[in-house]
């Protein structure tokens, strides 16, 4: 067996970059995948909560529309709104935060 010759280490070294450029691109389609993902999440993440939130507007519509409750119960299901809205609104913080992490390397 000879001694490498320079022609041969090129080829070697062409195969070796291009090989390189092959995982760099996947690499890049990977994270292509990754934002779509994000992208996604982050859209059904905003189309839950407007849904949540005209649910619960229509409720307190309802709630205060109605003759059938008392005044006390009123107050009761207002308060109770009042604490689902926050609930709510900190899931949504808490989620979109959680997609966005996702993304970032560590």
């Amino acid at each position: 067996m000879g001694a490498l010759t320079e022609r041969e280490c090129k080829e070697k070294l062409d195969r070796i970059r291009e090989k390189m450029n092959n995982k760099a691109k996947d690499i890049r389609s990977e994270f292509a995948k990754l934002e779509k993902t994000k992208a996604d999440l982050l859209r059904k993440t905003e189309e839950t909560r407007h849904y949540v939130e005209r649910e619960i507007d229509k409720m307190d519509k309802d709630i205060a529309k109605s003759k059938d409750l008392a005044p006390e119960s009123k107050r009761r299901l207002d308060t109770e709104i009042g604490f689902l809205k926050g609930e709510i609104e900190q899931r949504y913080l808490d989620l979109k935060t959680r997609i966005a992490e996702a993304i970032v390397p560590a």
